[in-house]
């Protein structure tokens, strides 16, 4: 589906995929390697396994084979969640277009493949782009109790120029899905973007909402059996691009504030904002939202964590937790989506964000926002803990540690200071590391130091406000073989970013500038999964 710049997302599939690992070189390197032919999943799998040379992630999900983006809302079904994935097995070959994907999972850490649930170029309209699954619980489509029915965006005639909404329904539990027809149960009205429905139950007003994505508005529409749709209204925000993936529910605060949100994967770049998760909290008369302000919050201020999703949170009895919910996004960016060495080491291209909780927390100046961690399955799947206490750093430690899939968390304090944080993936010589900290005003997280996507050098430091009279500031940091998840302060404020350090660039460091700190409580843990 088209991306947020002026290239299209599918044209970006177009592209080759060999190669790329040999573009991924470090600042100052001035000639490239002989770019590797991409291989066979197997072959490129078992070179891996015989070298250790992977760069497949120890504990976050990544894709089977081939390529992956957009994530699509995991739904509940039997006692455990059913993820869907756009998924392109004609990827190595350049053949574009995507199917869904399923995985299956009980703690949204570790994952089962279940295959293409529902496949592309099946009828005339060629392939599945992004969309939402829900469970039809009172049989409102005809299709029985508990169908699970998609709505999806594909473009009629299996063409790139046109958008619409189409019907698949599943009546085995979400395992396989028949297309309801070749004709589109919302045609597109004449408009270049309209895709990416997001369809929710209003149980208040015994009607489906579906919220679309239609350049800078985000339309809503309404139906009572997700056959037939009407339009009743829409949200508009211009100037962080097309408001694509939209997103809408409900949560409670801990006060008992209820809140509606929107959200919608945006480009601010050119604003200076993030490429992530944008969001606005208000209210939903069913029909309309009303945001509380203008400008949008931002779930992620990293550079790589899009077409995320939200969904419910629920115990093992189905119970739905009002007051929480899930989120993953896809780990990348549509500017340089197909530059991984994942490639050319492990047959694949596709990872996603640890699966988040996100809460809704009141601001000292009375507003609401959302905070994020990573979800608490992880607790579950730690094989290793390294209690380093508290350590105080003048300048640079760097720790016995040494580790390429870890999380680590403190709590920095200090009297007077500029600076401080870590120094992830540190190479042997000290030359090569991504740095996550602070700095006067702001947190910030930082790749330029090591391998990364980034060509142009514009999108290296994410940076989110920071009051440094606080003199603390909570850390944790996630940290995998092409990626970094910094939660700031109990997850005020979350940085994304993907990067591709050498595996040899083991090293762990802690820094302060312009004075002391003691890094508190500092543990590192480390995952199998």
């Amino acid at each position: 589906m088209p991306g947020t710049s002026g290239i299209s997302r599918r044209s970006l599939f177009a592209g080759s995929a060999a190669g790329t690992a040999a573009a991924l070189l470090p600042t100052g390197t001035a000639t490239a390697a002989p770019k590797p032919k991409p291989k066979p999943k197997a072959e490129g799998a078992a070179k891996s396994a015989a070298s250790g040379a992977s760069y497949r992630a120890a504990y976050h999900f990544t894709v089977p084979d081939q390529w992956k983006n957009d994530p699509q809302r995991p739904v509940w079904i039997d006692g455990e969640y059913h993820y869907y994935y756009l998924y392109n097995a004609d990827y190595f070959t350049g053949v574009v277009g995507t199917a869904w994907r399923l995985a299956t999972t009980e703690d949204l850490v570790s994952f089962t493949d279940r295959g293409v649930a529902a496949p592309k170029n099946t009828t005339s309209n060629g392939d599945l782009w992004s969309g939402s699954a829900v469970v039809d619980t009172g049989n409102t489509s005809g299709f029985g109790a508990g169908a699970v029915v998609v709505i999806v965006t594909m473009s009629p005639g299996g063409g790139t120029d046109s958008q619409a909404q189409f019907l698949y329904y599943s009546t085995d539990g979400g395992i396989t899905f028949t297309n309801y027809g070749t004709a589109p149960v919302l045609p597109n009205p004449g408009v270049a973007d309209f895709r990416d429905p997001k369809v929710i139950r209003d149980e208040d007003r015994g009607r489906w909402v579906m919220a679309l994505a239609e350049n800078d508005k985000i339309g809503f529409y309404h139906s009572d059996d997700l056959k037939s749709w009407t339009y009743v209204n829409g949200f508009v925000h211009d100037g962080i691009g097309v408001l694509e993936c939209p997103d809408l529910f409900r949560i409670t605060a801990a006060d008992g504030t209820v809140k509606w949100v929107l959200g919608a994967s945006a480009n601010g770049k050119s604003s200076g904002l993030p490429n992530t998760y944008a969001y606005w909290t208000g209210s939903f008369d069913g029909s309309a939202f009303t945001a509380d302000t203008s400008d949008p919050q931002w779930l992620d201020h990293g550079w790589d964590w899009y077409a995320a999703v939200t969904f419910e949170k629920r115990d093992t009895s189905g119970a739905v937790d009002a007051a929480a919910r899930y989120a993953i996004g896809w780990v990348n960016n549509w500017d340089y989506a197909n530059t991984t060495p994942t490639i050319d080491c492990d047959g694949f291209n596709g990872t996603d964000s640890v699966v988040r909780e996100i809460t809704l927390q009141k601001a000292s100046d009375n507003t609401y926002y959302l905070a994020s961690r990573p979800v608490a399955g992880l607790d579950a799947h730690v094989s290793r803990t390294v209690n380093l206490g508290d350590v105080t750093v003048d300048g640079t430690k760097v720790l016995d540690y040494t580790g390429i899939s870890y999380e680590v968390t403190t709590e920095l304090t200090w009297s007077q200071l500029t600076g401080a944080g870590l120094q992830l993936r540190r190479s042997p010589d000290g030359g090569r590391h991504i740095d996550a900290g602070i700095y006067a005003d702001f947190a910030f997280l930082n790749r330029r130091n090591t391998v990364n996507a980034d060509t142009s050098g514009k999108w290296q430091e994410s940076h989110t406000p920071f009051d440094p009279s606080a003199g603390t500031v909570k850390l944790r940091i996630l940290v995998d073989r092409t990626s970094v998840e910094m939660f700031v302060d109990d997850g005020r404020y979350v940085h994304t970013s993907q990067v591709f350090p050498y595996l040899l660039d083991t090293r762990l460091a802690l820094f302060t500038i312009g004075g002391s700190a003691v890094f508190r409580n500092t543990v590192i843990r480390e995952f199998s999964v």
